[in-house]
């Protein structure tokens, strides 16, 4: 049986007030926290306990300080995700941290939420990176190519095999495509299905979440540097755009860059061609480019918050994911894609799972009537939750059945209001539906948005994107 852990974080500042503060904060929202209240500190527990896969460290410490821990960490782990904290003014030294391999610098006022949001992105892409690398190791092992279906993304409705059918046509070509949908339909999913399905999946895929960095570092990631065109640039470093060379590079959401990062990517789609920061000499690039965004980038360029030719640079095949709502019969094979993942060994033949004996009736029903606003992402998240609790996975090999009571407040409540008017379109869009749940949601937590969001099961940043993408007014 595959043992389910907490993710882990160090937490390391010097002012005793705040230490607890994050490792309350952190701790209430699922993680396995460690503290220490001085750099030095840090690094002795980094070399007696081993690698940590995520450090939020303040960059001024006593002794050794913030670059210091960071370079502890990534050099016991070159995965190891690190986020400082830094105090006004202090930019460039966060930048330095930045050079040297940070994750992200957050500035002194910070958000809760947004840091453990940080955090749980942090995690997230160490993940993918160590299956990457695994990936990578067994690909070499074998002496062969991955084939496509190995990614396959998973679904059986009609809806979705259409999607499906699309990305296979279009794989072959080198033809732009941008990716549309909700966050957690996989759209990066369907972009290493694309990959692998080309003539470039002997190269590298390279995905770069471009909401996740502020622009100077991600100028610096996606086109590299030379030395010295910025404080703590010590060396020449190579831009994603160029690690990509003879494969794909992937820009997920690329609708939160700014304006300069677009001017910077329509050069690419236009000349095949990247600038580093700093050098006044163009560099060619050989690289595929897939793009993919939760927003609607034609209202986006008519709110002049996204440059026109830069959309039509990329919207050369577009192809929209279907988020879960709209195709609930795949529910259960995603279930046993997650009971799969987990190490659970009962199948009932052809690969299908026995629901009935994990679970009741009741939550059966509920599980497959909710909508599941945070789509797939957010129903693997559920199970997982799910079986663990109900000790599915651990090494006695069975567990106990998962009743109503069990499933999240979320799930098992059905909203005891209409979420759509009498008056209103009597066949109304899932859009004019999301829309008035949203707001019930947000009218029953007085405008709460943290709340709201949570009940929702989205991130924060998405419940602001839907409440500005729906116009949705919050009764103050």
């Amino acid at each position: 049986m595959t043992k389910q852990k907490s993710a882990r974080v160090l937490l390391v500042d010097d002012e005793p007030s705040v230490l607890e503060a994050l490792s309350v904060l952190f701790q209430r929202n699922g993680f396995e926290v460690t503290t220490a209240k001085a750099g030095d500190e840090a690094i002795g527990w980094l070399e007696e306990h081993g690698p940590v896969e995520l450090v939020i460290t303040d960059l001024r410490l006593p002794g050794r300080d913030g670059i210091g821990v960071l370079k502890q960490a990534r050099a016991q782990d070159p995965l190891a995700k690190v986020i400082v904290i830094t105090a006004q003014g202090d930019e460039d030294f966060a930048m330095q941290a930045c050079n040297e391999g940070a994750f992200r610098y957050v500035k002194k006022p910070y958000k809760n939420q947004e840091l453990v949001l940080s955090a749980r992105q942090a995690l997230e892409m160490h993940a993918l990176e160590e299956k990457n690398v695994k990936l990578s190791r067994e690909s070499r092992a074998h002496g062969r190519r991955r084939s496509p279906e190995e990614v396959l993304p998973i679904g059986e409705s009609s809806v979705f095999k259409r999607v499906l059918d699309v990305a296979r046509q279009v794989a072959p070509a080198e033809s732009t495509v941008l990716l549309m949908g909700e966050s957690g339909t996989g759209k990066e999913l369907f972009a290493r299905y694309i990959h692998l399905g080309s003539g470039r999946a002997k190269g590298p895929f390279v995905p770069i979440n471009c909401g996740a960095l502020p622009e100077p570092l991600l100028e610096s990631e996606l086109f590299g540097h030379v030395k010295g065109s910025f404080t703590g640039a010590i060396r020449d470093k190579e831009g994603l755009f160029t690690v990509a060379a003879g494969g794909t590079i992937f820009l997920d959401e690329i609708g939160d860059t700014t304006p300069p990062i677009q001017v910077k990517l329509l050069r690419v789609l236009q000349e095949r061609e990247i600038i580093p920061v700093g050098a006044t000499e163009p560099v060619p690039v050989d690289v595929r480019i897939l793009a993919a965004t939760n927003k609607d980038l034609e209202r986006e360029v008519e709110r002049e918050h996204f440059r026109q030719d830069l959309f039509y640079r990329l919207n050369v095949i577009p192809i929209v994911i279907p988020p879960l709502r709209d195709r609930p019969e795949d529910i259960p094979l995603l279930l046993d894609y997650v009971l799969t993942r987990s190490g659970f060994p009962d199948s009932l033949p052809g690969g299908n799972r026995s629901t009935d004996k994990i679970f009741s009736k009741r939550s059966w029903e509920a599980l497959s009537m909710y909508d599941w606003p945070g789509n797939v992402r957010e129903l693997e998240n559920v199970l997982e939750r799910l079986l663990v609790l109900a000790g599915w996975l651990d090494d006695r090999g069975s567990g106990r059945p998962i009743d109503l009571e069990d499933l999240p407040e979320k799930i098992r409540e059905r909203p005891d209001e209409p979420l759509v008017s009498e008056a209103a379109d009597p066949t109304p869009t899932m859009e004019t539906i999301e829309q008035a749940y949203i707001q019930w949601v947000l009218a029953k937590t007085e405008g709460n948005k943290a709340r709201a969001a949570e009940i929702l099961g989205i991130d924060p940043s998405t419940l602001y994107r839907k409440i500005d993408r729906y116009n949705i007014q919050i009764a103050s």
